[in-house]
């Protein structure tokens, strides 16, 4: 019982210098975070700018923005890969009619997310979102549940971000 209370003891006092070291040592690796899409669409310059806490004045010349503007297009033919919610996938005789209902009232509630109809013999589905990755689909996918329990998130090419 004596070696058991000394043995713990030891083990505690070496917890804090472990978690202090581990810290520091995730402190000097450069992990790169993962891509964050709240701001496609957006002109993060103009954002920044009119920060209240912009110190600063970034300015941009206009064969930046215009070079950028030519790579966003030429690209949003390209497949990308990502993540859409599947919330309806049935082959019944009324199932084309489903899935129109089903997609305009997913449309009406989320004007701001693409809805997708689509038919692949003999199912008809309905498909929601262009996710880049699979946290994003889970926000919508968690509101989406409770009305449509069968719903599930699959990995499809998803259209370019606009």
């Amino acid at each position: 019982m004596k070696y058991k209370a000394t043995i713990i003891a030891i083990l505690l006092s070496l917890v804090p210098a472990a978690v202090s070291s581990g810290q520091n040592m995730a402190d000097s690796l450069l992990i790169p975070s993962a891509v964050d899409s709240t701001l496609l669409g957006k002109d993060v310059l103009k954002i920044i700018s009119s920060s209240s806490k912009a110190k600063g004045k970034i300015s941009q010349s206009q064969e930046i923005k215009s070079a950028f503007e030519r790579y966003v297009r030429g690209n949003s033919s390209r497949p990308l890969s990502g993540y859409r919610i599947r919330v309806f996938y049935d082959n019944q005789q009324n199932s084309r009619a489903k899935s129109e209902y089903i997609a305009k009232t997913i449309a009406a509630a989320y004007p701001g997310i693409g809805v997708y109809r689509s038919f692949e013999s003999p199912n008809f589905k309905v498909s929601v979102g262009d996710f880049r990755s699979k946290d994003e689909a889970l926000k919508i996918f968690n509101d989406l549940k409770p009305q449509y329990p069968a719903a599930f998130i699959v990995k499809e090419n998803i259209n370019y971000p606009r």
